[in-house]
C-alpha cells in the first residue's frame, strides 16, 4: 500500500533527471517546492533543450533551444531550485547510449546528490503522453547512471582518470510519470499553487493555459484521493526503489 512519504529527513541533496525542460515541473514541481522548502539542495539535469517542441511553427528552430532554457531557469527558481545542468542532447532523437549514460553519471558524481528522481522507464498505457520516447531513454539512461555507473570508478574512467570525479553512491531512485506504478505519495496540498507557477513560465509551450490548469489540478486532486487525503489536498505520486 502506498505510504505518505516521510521524505526529508537525513536527505540534503536531490538531483532530478529529465528529458525535456517542463518535466520536472509535470512531474513533481510542487514536490520539489516542498523539499527545498526544507531546506534540501535540489539541482535538475534536463537531457535535451526541448528543440522540437513549441507551437507556433514561425518560431525558428534554432531559438526554440535558448527560449526553452530561459523558460526552464525561470520555473526553477519559482520552486526554489537555480542549479540546472542543460546537457542539450536534440529533442525527439534521444536514445540510451553509454554518452548518454556517461554525461548524466557525470552530473551525478558533481552533485553527489543522496536521491535522484527520474521519469519511468515503462510505457503506461493508460497516459501515452507520459510515455514520450525521450522520457523513456532519458529514465533508462538516468537509472544505469544512478546503478552501476556512478558508484563504479571502472565506467566511464575518463571521469575519475581526467576529470577527477569520484565514484559516488546515490541511496535512493524515485520514479514518476506512471500513475500505474506508485508506492510512496508526496502530499503538495501547501505547494501546489507553486506548480502551477512554474508550469506558466513554459509560455512558448501552452497557447491556452486554462485547460491545461484545470488537468494538472485534477490530476493532483486524484493523487490525493489516491493516497487518502481529505478533501481539497493535492499530492504527488512516486515509484522509490532502495540503491544503497
Amino acid at each position: 500500500m502506498p505510504e505518505i512519504a516521510p521524505d526529508t529527513d537525513g536527505i540534503e541533496r536531490v538531483l532530478i533527471v529529465v528529458a525535456h525542460p517542463d518535466d520536472c515541473d509535470f512531474g513533481c514541481a510542487a514536490t520539489t517546492a516542498r523539499w527545498t522548502d526544507a531546506g534540501i539542495e535540489v539541482s535538475y539535469c534536463i537531457v535535451t533543450d526541448g528543440q522540437a517542441g513549441g507551437w507556433d511553427r514561425s518560431v525558428p528552430r534554432d531559438r526554440m533551444g535558448p527560449t526553452r532554457r530561459a523558460e526552464q531557469t525561470a520555473a526553477a527558481a519559482v520552486v526554489g531550485v537555480s542549479d540546472i545542468a542543460f546537457l542539450g542532447y536534440p529533442d525527439g532523437e534521444l536514445a540510451v547510449t553509454h554518452g548518454l549514460r556517461r554525461d548524466i553519471t557525470r552530473v551525478i558524481r558533481q552533485r553527489r546528490p543522496d536521491r535522484v528522481v527520474t521519469q519511468s522507464p515503462e510505457r503506461s498505457w493508460t497516459r501515452l503522453f507520459a510515455s514520450h520516447p525521450d522520457h523513456l531513454a532519458a529514465a533508462e539512461a538516468a537509472i544505469c547512471a544512478v546503478y552501476p555507473d556512478s558508484r563504479n570508478p571502472f565506467a566511464h574512467r575518463e571521469l575519475l582518470e581526467r576529470e577527477g570525479l569520484e565514484p559516488h553512491t546515490v541511496r535512493e531512485l524515485w520514479m514518476m510519470g506512471n500513475a500505474e506504478r506508485v508506492n510512496v505519495w508526496s502530499d503538495v496540498t501547501a505547494t501546489a499553487d507553486r506548480k502551477l507557477e512554474a508550469l506558466r513560465c513554459h509560455r512558448s509551450q501552452y497557447p491556452e493555459w486554462e485547460p491545461l490548469e484545470e488537468r494538472v489540478r485534477a490530476w493532483l486532486r486524484t493523487a490525493a484521493e489516491n493516497a487518502g487525503l481529505g478533501a481539497g489536498a493535492s499530492a504527488e505520486g512516486f515509484y522509490r526503489v532502495a540503491t544503497a
